[in-house]
């Protein structure tokens, strides 16, 4: 069954799909049971989904999102097994792109099929490395003896990628998809969006709704924030600019990892700052770069096809006395309709499942093939040479030392601080922000 199937649910005479926008719920009609049974389902399942994604937790003596201690635990039962299993994922990611981009020429017509049938040679090529990058890390922490390659599985390479970034991107996607159809499905998305439209339609152009996709990221992680996104656009809640909109403009990295860059540039006792400068500047820029090419070229088209209409687009626009009521009333509404958890669990882990395998591959390739270059290569050196007059002009101390890291972070965002780790003591604590701010 896919996204589009229609599972609906009797309410009164009419039935309703539970996919539906959030006006229609307006004219549903429930009697007092119905009502308390989608109160319930509301405020239970949707509480779980807030404490797990947004609450923290004392480990260790150290407070952590529980959102994190979960995926940590998940990642940690497996011990060093762990990078099998992501050479498995890299690895099958390789045979399935193969097999349908060279071997099966039969019409594109299985779910697989789909999802690999815009690949390029350019994949193949990079499908092939990550797998070459996995194996051989997987043989080095799990194969005594074995030590592979030093410049893919060295400490500044491969152990700077797996351990922190592929395992850890394996851990919240997987996890992620557990737990997200409880903020998703039941509810308190709709308190959200009537409170938050009037702010978030004239500044960013998405619906209130994306307030929580921005707030997961921050809280909890970016590739939540992007799942958290991708499965509201197929649920046809976003349209394809403002799904878009969302993932580049407020796909932050969580505080924790933000904590764990900005301590590795030398600045844990400068954090507050750093870290309100960073997200401050997200909403500064949002508003900017929704509004110039290529996000302003997207379309506004919902997953089903369906295009977004003005009404749509400005609809609750204002706050009045009825905006919190009417929210709440929609998010009771929302959660008697919608469809079953078992089936929401199921539909969320499908779609996680057949993107990771393409995801950790290009993170081990991408990745690990960037930091070959930094630690290397001068090439990253020579791209720095055009940012350095900028650096300059912007009166940033130590241009010359850190505009190399500047390019690096459009590999990977960690990439920048793990370049200048080395020089914390000898550069200024402007530059080592600067740098920190920037990735």
């Amino acid at each position: 069954m896919d996204n589009n199937t229609v599972n609906s649910v009797s309410v009164g005479k009419v039935a309703y799909d539970s996919d539906m926008q959030s006006t229609d719920l307006d004219s549903i009609q429930l009697s007092s049971n119905e009502y308390l049974t989608g109160l319930l389902k509301m405020v239970i399942l949707s509480a779980i989904g807030i404490f797990v994604f947004f609450f923290s937790v004392p480990v260790n003596g150290e407070s952590k999102i529980v959102f994190a201690v979960i995926y940590n635990a998940f990642i940690n039962m497996f011990g060093d097994f762990a990078y099998w299993i992501l050479l498995t994922l890299i690895g099958g990611n390789l045979i399935v792109h193969l097999k349908y981009k060279y071997f099966d020429k039969s019409p594109k017509v299985s779910l697989l099929a789909k999802i690999y049938e815009n690949d390029t040679a350019v994949h193949s090529v990079l499908y092939a490395i990550g797998t070459l990058y996995a194996l051989l890390y997987a043989m080095k922490v799990n194969v005594p003896g074995f030590e592979g390659v030093e410049i893919i599985t060295g400490a500044a390479t491969g152990g700077s990628v797996f351990p922190p970034i592929v395992l850890g991107v394996l851990g919240i996607i997987t996890v992620g998809a557990v737990f997200m159809p409880l903020l998703l499905n039941y509810g308190v998305l709709e308190i959200i969006g009537v409170l938050l439209e009037p702010l978030m339609r004239p500044l960013f152009k998405v619906p209130g709704k994306a307030a929580l996709d921005a707030t997961a990221s921050f809280v909890s992680s970016s590739s939540l924030g992007v799942l958290i996104t991708n499965r509201l656009w197929k649920m046809n809640v976003y349209t394809e600019k403002e799904m878009v909109t969302i993932i580049t403009g407020f796909s932050a990295v969580s505080i924790g990892f933000a904590y764990l860059v900005i301590d590795t540039a030398g600045l844990a006792d400068q954090f507050l700052k750093v870290y309100g400068i960073s997200f401050a500047l997200v909403f500064l820029m949002a508003p900017i770069m929704v509004r110039i090419p290529p996000v302003s070229r997207k379309r506004d088209v919902f997953f089903n096809g369906h295009e977004q209409t003005d009404e749509e687009r400005v609809e609750e626009t204002a706050y009045n006395s009825k905006t919190l009521s009417r929210g709440f009333d929609r998010a009771v509404k929302r959660a008697y309709i919608a469809k079953s958890l078992g089936y929401n669990l199921k539909e969320s882990l499908k779609d996680s499942i057949l993107i990771i395998p393409q995801v950790l591959t290009m993170l081990s390739a991408v990745g690990v093939s960037a930091l070959i270059l930094a630690e290397y290569t001068p090439v990253f050196s020579w791209i720095g040479y055009v940012f350095e007059p900028i650096v300059r002009v912007l009166q940033i101390p130590d241009a010359s030392r850190i505009a190399a890291s500047i390019p690096i972070g459009i590999a990977e965002m960690f990439l920048p601080v793990l370049l200048i780790q080395n020089d914390v003591e000898i550069l200024s604590i402007e530059a080592r922000a600067f740098v920190t701010i920037v990735s």
